[in-house]
């Protein structure tokens, strides 16, 4: 059965878009805070985490590809559509005019996958895509990916069976690490190797370097696929 591998980045909306009570909600914590110093390194902090959250951020790429054919497309949002199309080692890259655009063509491509394979992705990418989607009224085609957690079908989540489902906790032998390190333990080419992080997909996207953002997002994909392989080989089916 072909499984589905795919990442998404993310980027904060502006404070702008939020009401008077959202925003006193948002950013709470700063009332207690007397130091008016302390109380903007806070804020920065706070709004750099909206890009963690589907309620204050939204998506502006989906890489994905067939676990075992590696082809696949790559969605983002971009204004100039001519210069970022076009198609690398069978992966076709599609930019978008919006989200609910990217949104909607992701799950096009969704509904013809019963299982996935993500690193992460039962914390943030699925539930982040679900809410996403039913904030804009985007129809969501495959609707059973979350799974029963300590089960790999319809979900295997790379994070969860590299850590045994958190068995150690923070500090223990099966601590949780992050893809970045876990690829270079494993000897796989990170997705950071080429100079652009997570953090930087915000100013990318302002600097309308929207390719880049797509690569990196590739990347990610294509590291994940690699380190399920070690996974399946060396790993799977150890409780």
């Amino acid at each position: 059965m072909a499984k589905l591998v795919f990442d998404i980045e993310t980027t904060p909306l502006s404070v702008d878009m939020f009401d008077e009570s959202q925003q006193e909600y948002l950013f709470r914590d700063l009332q207690k805070i007397p130091e008016e110093a302390a109380r903007e390194i806070r804020r920065t902090e706070i709004q750099r985490q909206f890009a963690l959250w589907p309620f204050t951020a939204q998506v502006v790429c989906v890489a994905m590809v067939n676990a075992e054919s590696c082809r696949g497309q790559v969605l983002f949002i971009a204004d100039d559509f001519e210069a970022n199309a076009g198609e690398a080692r069978g992966v076709e890259f599609v930019p978008c005019a919006d989200e609910v655009e990217l949104l909607t063509a992701f799950w096009d491509v969704a509904q013809h996958y019963d299982s996935i394979i993500t690193f992460n992705g039962r914390s943030f990418d699925v539930p982040f895509m679900y809410l996403r989607s039913a904030l804009l009224n985007v129809p969501i085609t495959r609707k059973n990916w979350l799974g029963y957690r300590f089960q790999t079908d319809p979900h295997c989540d790379l994070a969860e069976q590299l850590t045994f489902y958190n068995v150690s906790g923070r500090d223990g032998a099966a601590r949780r690490f992050n893809l970045d390190f876990y690829c270079r333990a494993f000897g796989i080419e990170s997705p950071k190797s080429h100079g652009i992080t997570g953090m930087d997909v915000g100013n990318l996207l302002q600097e309308g370097r929207y390719r880049d953002i797509a690569e990196y997002c590739l990347r990610d994909v294509h590291a994940t696929v690699t380190l399920y392989q070690i996974w399946k080989e060396r790993l799977a089916g150890i409780k």
